[in-house]
């Protein structure tokens, strides 16, 4: 691993753009051509800034982007290096993606104090975290560490023990810990996946539209996604069966589907399970927040329909508890589970055993499942006020439609306008909407918008609606 005692270059700006967009690309683009390699360590925020003459929020800001996105990741003393766990021929593809996939969202984080920006998608509510009960485990740990000599490549077998109970108890997925491998976040998850069943050129279901990382990530790893609609009821099953009836994979997101927010009905699930049985095709489940529902109790995962062994679970805490952690699970069959062991230890073991044992105990003494309950009423109480707010400052020029489930809200615009065009007009008034059409690999989708709600104080709604208003100018 390559690991460098002195900062990245200095860079300079060019201030056609905001400066924190400016440094988040200096960085991606020297991580993408190699001129950052892994385990290279970024200039400390405070030190860029003021070479750059910025507060330091702003490069807070570039470099909590690149760490959301997988690009970085902060050492604690030793400062913020590029991910030493990087491939490097999927950096290629990322520098170069093909012409059909879409740009990646405009998400940003906040200068001030770090917190996300209005309306930020994928972020759990930041200011309710409990601090200092996550301290303090992370400080125990820290301290000991005894764990950490040797590593798992599966996971810790206490971490893997809580989740196995949690599913159990949650989300109606029954499984053994020995099934369960730990994994950096969904896209470690996914790229287990990937290298455990996919051959270069087998063709994958993904959801149009659909979580754009997941299209990317199967394209650097030699697949061929095929683009399968979603109406009111989710995946057109059938679609993809006429589409590509012998695909190797399905990636769907059944609970809440990212990122139009409608749910797999129970036809649909017991049609996609039946083609995965008859073409002997897998199902990858992204459950990214099934834990949010806010009409009646949680959904049991599709995995709890699975009598034949073809659907591979992936969840993560990234949504529930802090993206940074990129920390994730994936339940696997027990007739693949050896080759997934063998991959798992030598191309992708689990992360770090001190974030493992914290978040072990974080679930034995029970603080994972009230801090879940908190956040289900706290989004609630969110999402209705935000909602409200935004219905009485647009009317109809903005369409809202609420879902089931989830942390953000589907927006619909009246004019005609382009959704990329007004998320342009809002980040530069500081909000952090993402345009639906950024989502689609076609351009047939209707122009919309994405609004996350979580960190949305409800007495700071009708402001940030004001503003929002303000920034788009909707006739």
């Amino acid at each position: 691993m390559r690991q460098t005692a002195d900062p990245a270059p200095a860079i300079s700006l060019d201030r056609r753009h905001p400066a924190y967009r400016e440094i988040y690309e200096r960085f991606r683009q020297a991580i993408l051509s190699g001129s950052l390699g892994r385990g290279a360590r970024l200039p400390s925020a405070r030190t860029l800034a003021a070479q750059l003459g910025l507060a330091r929020g702003t490069v807070d800001a570039a470099y909590g982007l690149l760490a959301n996105e997988g690009y970085v990741v902060t050492r604690g003393a030793a400062g913020t290096v590029v991910d030493p766990a990087l491939d490097r021929r999927a950096l290629s593809a990322l520098g170069a993606p093909p012409a059909a996939v879409p740009a990646a969202p405009a998400t940003t984080i906040a200068a001030a104090g770090g917190l996300p920006l209005p309306f930020q998608m994928g972020m759990p509510a930041l200011d309710a975290f409990p601090r200092k009960a996550w301290s303090r485990l992370v400080a125990r740990h820290g301290r000991a560490a005894p764990e950490a000599a040797l590593p798992e490549p599966a996971g810790l077998p206490r971490l893997r023990r809580e989740i196995a109970t949690y599913l159990g108890v949650a989300r109606g997925v029954v499984t053994a810990p020995e099934n369960i491998l730990v994994t950096g976040g969904f896209q470690g998850a996914l790229g287990l996946v990937a290298l455990a069943l996919l051959r270069p050129g087998e063709r994958v279901w993904m959801e149009e539209p659909g979580y754009f990382m997941t299209r990317r990530g199967l394209l650097a790893a030699g697949a061929r996604p095929v683009d399968v609609p979603v109406d009111a009821d989710g995946l057109r099953v059938r679609e993809g069966i006429r589409r590509a009836p012998r695909a190797r994979l399905a990636v769907v997101t059944p609970s809440h589907q990212s990122p139009l927010g409608v749910t797999l009905s129970l036809a649909r699930r017991l049609e996609l399970l039946s083609w995965a049985r008859r073409s002997r095709g897998w199902i990858l489940e992204d459950d990214y927040d099934g834990e949010f529902r806010y009409l009646g109790p949680p959904l049991p995962a599709l995995r709890s329909l699975d009598r034949e062994g073809r659907v591979l679970y992936a969840g993560t805490f990234s949504k529930v508890l802090l993206p940074s952690l990129r920390l994730g699970y994936l339940v696997v069959p027990d007739g693949e589970l050896a080759r997934f062991r063998e991959v798992a230890g030598h191309l992708a073991p689990a992360p770090a055993s001190l974030l493992q044992s914290a978040v072990a105990d974080f679930m034995a003494e029970g603080q994972f499942a009230r801090h879940i309950r908190r956040m289900r009423a706290l989004y609630a109480e969110r999402r209705a006020a935000v909602a409200a707010a935004l219905g009485e400052r647009f009317g109809p020029r903005l369409r809202i439609e609420l879902q089931a489930g989830g942390m953000h809200l589907l927006a619909w615009p009246a004019g005609g306008r382009r959704d990329s065009e007004l998320v342009a007009r809002a980040e530069a008034a500081g909000l952090a909407p993402s345009a639906l059409s950024q989502m689609s690999a076609t351009t047939r989708q209707k122009p919309g918008l994405l609004l996350g709600f979580a960190n949305t104080p409800a007495a700071r709604a009708g402001e940030d609606a004001r503003r929002l208003a303000d920034a788009l100018g909707i006739d």
